[in-house]
């Protein structure tokens, strides 16, 4: 009796489990189960109820704690997807790749969770594979959130690895799959093209939310958030700072509920302000400090916003954190250049410009790859501290670099400026001789032998310039203006042959110079000589006129002699020059420059004159979802991307490096993954 009464108890509470979950009350259905685990502890399917319902209820920790604790039971082929999905809710990405990858059969949802997995693991090809697969075999109603999602990695390949995106075919219908289509715009810099897709996904979004009554205008403008924020992203890297700072001070006044959207735009305003505004930026930096804002952004996104950290600490002098930032990034990612700039900046603030150089050095050393970029920095360095031949010998070590033209020029400019002529030479002769052998002929190449020569005669040096106009005589005859250098170059080594090349100098003859004599006559300075003239003349007639007149015999003034004159000392022959044109002229020494009190924000100091200059890193945004800023949209867990952070500039001050991503599409916000017949969660 007592058996037949259990039992019929038991049929009751799983006709009251199943009627709850088709009612969607799981928090009931959960008290019915664990009425059924009092009688049968170890019923694997009363187990498995409660592990559902424990999610539908958000209750990851514990519904992993249960699969856990009944692992005899709970075995991984029966509980793998459960326990996957609750390991990647509670941001465990490896634990569940592993879990997925154990299971003896790859169901439908275990694919779809591993393409969720691989996109937060950022393997977009593996996760590009994985949803092509899912589209191809599978027949239900969620083949739109696969297309948005398959469309949102394309979107992260195209801005973070640079990969041409591939026509996919997908019909722009939902604002999502518009909004991802321009996200891979941006990331092929096609911004105007990308703005027309986001104001296109702006009217489908309303379209598509004005359609329900119980949408509020509240709703839409949170829903909308997204896209403005990509929008300002947009024309913050065309330039319009004041239209984009406008636009995300609209959206933190709406004050959305994703910490990674206003983590991305807390650092985009950021990068606005660079070094003006200090005190704003201090609060916005408290936004990229909310909690879950690690889970909603990539390695990337929190390593570009760990860099404009350590940036603003260093602008706002506090030494100590922005040391204790750049060591922690350079312990991340050892290989990166930014963080060791960083402190080396921070140490030229200090004074400390042969620890700076020193700290650069041995990074340069340890990272060939990147040698070259730090030995630019370490150039600039002591080009600031008046050692101009040292950091020649700097820039003259960058062997890849030793043919640019760019570097060519730099470096015939500061061999000048040091009257060391020969050095100048040797820096063309070694380009050309690069050209001669790799690119000969080409555009460059001529002109560096153009320049070559021009610097020769410039300097006296006309024997050695002759080599160089022969060789651009000989490509093209026609050219004048050559010909008649290298004639004057040869009319100072060979006459004879200065004679010889002369002949092929047009005869005055066949040149038609066309000069207007009437105009030359009238022109400003011509009328300025006749009237002069004229007075001349004038006066001319009248001393004619009065030749009997006895001429005055003026007194001739002994000049003044200059004070502290030695007639013993040879004068300057270049006295009469101004001060700049003269030879030895080295400019003036500039005193140390006073603290200017009273400009810029209130707390702030002007920085060295050798301080370095860097890049903010600027962030796209990203939707209300999984993973982040700006991106593209893709669907069931949010999967967002982002941008890579690139290269710092060096010589210019503060040029943003801005980044973009994938966005998880919104229309499925709230549902994740099927876990049972009833419905997703």
């Amino acid at each position: 009796m007592a058996a037949a009464a259990g039992s019929g108890a038991a049929a009751a509470l799983w006709s009251e489990v199943n009627r709850c979950g088709q009612n969607g009350d799981f928090a009931r259905a959960l008290k019915s189960v664990n009425k059924i685990l009092q009688i049968s502890k170890d019923d694997v399917t009363a187990l498995q109820c409660k592990v559902v319902c424990l999610i539908q209820n958000g209750n990851f920790k514990e519904a992993l704690s249960v699969i856990n604790t009944h692992t005899k039971v709970l075995t991984n082929d029966v509980i793998a997807f459960e326990k996957a999905y609750c390991e990647y809710r509670l941001n465990r990405i490896e634990n569940a790749l592993k879990t997925i990858q154990s299971a003896s059969q790859q169901t439908d949802k275990l694919k779809e969770l591993y393409g969720q997995v691989l996109y937060r693991l950022e393997r977009y090809d593996d996760c590009l594979a994985a949803y092509r697969d899912l589209i191809r075999n599978s027949q239900d109603e969620y083949e739109e959130e696969r297309k948005t999602n398959l469309s949102a990695v394309v979107a992260a390949q195209s801005t973070w690895e640079k990969v041409m995106p591939e026509d996919l075919g997908l019909r722009e219908a939902t604002y999502e799959l518009c909004y991802n289509s321009a996200c891979a715009l941006i990331g092929q810099g096609k911004l105007n093209e990308a703005m027309k897709k986001l104001q296109r996904a702006e009217e489908l979004c309303r379209q598509s939310l004005s359609e329900d009554s119980d949408v509020t205008e509240e709703d839409i403008e949170a829903e909308l958030a997204i896209i403005h924020g990509q929008m300002a992203y947009i024309m913050q890297l065309q330039g319009r700072t004041e239209d984009a700072l406008q636009l995300y001070n609209q959206i933190i006044k709406l004050k959305p509920t994703d910490v990674g959207l206003l983590a991305v735009i807390a650092n985009n305003i950021i990068t606005i302000n660079k070094d003006q505004n200090v005190f704003d930026s201090k609060k916005k930096v408290k936004l990229t400090n909310a909690e879950g804002v690690e889970h909603k952004l990539s390695k990337k996104q929190l390593q570009a916003i760990e860099f404009n950290k350590a940036l603003l600490a260093m602008y706002t002098n506090q030494a100590d954190q922005c040391r204790k930032l750049s060591a922690s990034l350079q312990s991340q990612s050892p290989e990166h250049l930014l963080p060791v700039l960083i402190q080396a900046a921070q140490l030229c603030r200090e004074k400390q410009h042969a620890k700076a150089v020193g700290l650069l050095q041995d990074f340069a050393d340890q990272h060939p790859a990147n040698a070259a970029e730090i030995k630019l920095t370490m150039a600039q360095l002591k080009i600031a501290q008046g050692s101009v031949t040292k950091a020649c010998m700097i820039l003259r070590s960058i062997e890849e670099l030793q043919h640019k033209p760019g570097m060519v020029s730099a470096l015939v400019t500061m061999y000048s400026h040091e009257e060391d002529i020969d050095s100048a030479i040797e820096v063309f002769t070694q380009a050309i001789q690069w050209y001669q052998q790799f690119q000969p002929k080409s555009p460059v190449h001529l002109s560096l032998i153009r320049e070559a020569a021009n610097f020769k005669l410039k300097h006296g040096r006309k024997k050695e310039a002759i080599s160089d106009l022969e060789e651009l005589w000989k490509q093209n005859p026609k050219d004048v203006h050559t010909l008649a250098q290298l004639i004057s170059a040869y009319s100072l080594v060979d006459p004879e042959k200065a004679k010889v090349l002369s002949k092929h100098l047009p005869s005055s003859d066949t040149l038609s110079l066309k000069v207007d004599v009437d105009a030359l006559e009238n022109s400003h300075g011509a009328t300025y000589i006749r009237k002069k003239a004229g007075k001349l003349a004038g006066d001319n007639q009248q001393k004619e006129q009065g030749q009997g007149d006895v001429k005055k015999k003026k007194k001739k003034k002994k000049g003044k002699l200059p004070k502290n004159y030695d007639p013993k000392v040879t004068p300057d022959p270049e006295r009469w020059l101004p001060m700049r044109e003269r030879s030895y002229y080295r400019g003036r020494k500039k005193g140390k420059k006073k603290d200017q009190v009273g400009k810029g924000t209130q707390g702030s100091t002007t920085a060295g004159s050798s301080e370095l200059y860097f890049c903010w890193s600027n962030l796209a945004v990203t939707d209300q979802m999984e993973m982040l800023p700006f991106g593209s949209a893709g669907t069931l867990t949010g999967l967002l991307g982002q941008c890579p952070v690139g290269l710092p500039r060096r010589w210019v001050p503060m040029k943003q490096i801005l980044l973009c991503g994938a966005r998880a599409a919104a229309a499925v916000r709230h549902t994740w993954l099927p876990l049972t017949a009833e419905g997703r969660q």
